[in-house]
């Protein structure tokens, strides 16, 4: 890997594409591993990630923004604001389709997949290649992978590392529990509201696609296995959660087979929100596969239903996301590792709370006086401004996008202070 990491750097730099701004010390030395409850690097050394979500599992199946800006400028603009890391985000659909062109993921699939026309989409495809000229040069030749490449490796070159999520297994928005992508389709009590689209043979292959292809781009640091698994109906009751425990582990076993070096992420039922399975059941996941590399995550907002908050009263909040999830980060446990909140974000306009309504700002400063005292690594949910298509309209504005909606800048800027020390690493080994 170290080699690996020399040589593309020596690459880019030849190509001219590195700015003035980077340098070879801003990576932590690579792989990373996970030791107790901390990501260290390959001296031993703790890295703390500091990630914002780009969203990439859409039906266009590439990442966020680009009718907007220039790749670089996106790129550049997070590694500006202190990020070091990135959770992209993409769909079984991409992992398992990575040669589809642009141009037909647009004006055809997304077009159809999303229920609008191909003659909005075929123009929103022309604004990417303005702005990008890069995919547009043959229209037959740039792949939706080949986007996914980008990224990645402009974001290494900038010393900011990705966590590949595979957020959905059909491109789509989520998540709900009729949206077909929550629970796998060979798991105990099936039904078609909340599994139709999670094949999960599918599923273990494109974890194994995305985990092979990411030996070739170093900047790959971690894959998350599932994005929110959430149980519907009699899903889960055996065991229970027994369903969990297989599959997480075979999904687990085939990335770290398809590429040893990255850390595996893996997130509680629930939606992300609770891992009590492993504390309550006193059954460890069977990381015994791949030793020092299972990173625990979870997932936070003000609306999420595991975590409540009745009473206005953020000691009680605080004590359910230790109870369902936080834990893990206990030493010496069975279950220690790191904890990623991977997941987390609020509505950035119309309150008068500094743009954020009393709701959000109450579970905000609630959230982060959290995370400082247990100094845990975050993806804050997300850069995007805008989409391609969302809810069947093309350049939806996201508002609860940190960036605006044309993607130049921050949509509120008293956003990142509000995070407080999360920025800093305050604790270590």
């Amino acid at each position: 890997m170290a080699l690996l990491h020399r040589l593309f750097l020596l690459l880019i730099s030849v190509l001219g594409v590195l700015t003035p701004l980077i340098t070879a010390v801003a990576l932590p030395p690579l792989p990373l591993r996970s030791s107790g409850r901390w990501i260290l690097d390959a001296n031993n050394q703790r890295v703390k990630l500091r990630c914002v979500n780009w969203v990439g599992h859409m039906e266009a199946n590439i990442p966020e923004g680009l009718q907007h800006e220039h790749i670089d400028a996106i790129v550049n603009w997070i590694a500006e604001q202190g990020f070091n890391c990135v959770r992209l985000t993409y769909s079984t659909d991409h992992a398992l389709n990575p040669s589809t062109p642009v141009s037909a993921s647009f004006t055809t699939n997304a077009a159809e997949a999303a229920g609008v026309s191909a003659a909005e989409l075929a123009a929103l495809y022309d604004r990417i290649v303005a702005k990008n000229p890069w995919i547009g040069a043959d229209k037959a030749a740039t792949t939706t992978r080949d986007v996914f490449a980008a990224a990645v490796d402009k974001l290494y070159a900038r010393g900011v590392v990705t966590i590949l999520d595979n957020h959905v297994s059909k491109a789509s928005w989520c998540c709900g529990l009729t949206d077909g992508n929550g629970w796998w389709d060979e798991g105990f009590g099936y039904n078609d509201w909340n599994s139709r689209f999670f094949n999960t043979r599918a599923w273990v292959r494109g974890l194994e696609a995305m985990a092979a292809w990411a030996r070739s781009h170093p900047g790959v640091v971690a894959m998350s296995l599932r994005n929110e698994v959430r149980e519907f109906l009699l899903q889960g009751s055996n065991g229970p959660r027994d369903d969990w425990y297989r599959f997480m582990k075979e999904g687990g076993d085939a990335v770290h087979a398809a590429n040893p070096d990255v850390l595996i992420v893996v997130g509680g039922t629930q939606s992300t929100t609770d891992l009590t399975h492993l504390r309550d059941g006193r059954r460890m996941l069977d990381t015994s596969g791949w030793p020092g590399k299972h990173v625990w995550e979870m997932h936070a907002y003000s609306f999420t239903v595991t975590f409540p908050d009745v009473f206005g009263n953020c000691d009680i909040v605080r004590t359910e996301y230790g109870l369902f999830s936080g834990f893990v980060l206990e030493q010496n446990k069975a279950y220690t590792g790191p904890l990623i909140l991977s997941e987390f974000g609020v509505g950035m306009e119309g309150g008068d709370r500094d743009g954020l309504s009393e709701k959000d700002d109450r579970y905000l400063g609630c959230l982060v006086s959290y995370m400082e005292d247990n100094d845990a690594d975050w993806a804050v949910w997300a850069i995007q401004g805008s989409y391609y298509v969302r809810d069947g309209q093309v350049d939806y504005d996201e508002t609860w996008g940190l960036m605006n909606h044309n993607w130049t800048g921050w949509r509120n800027p008293a956003f990142p202070a509000k995070l407080g020390k999360m920025w800093n690493m305050t604790q270590g080994p």
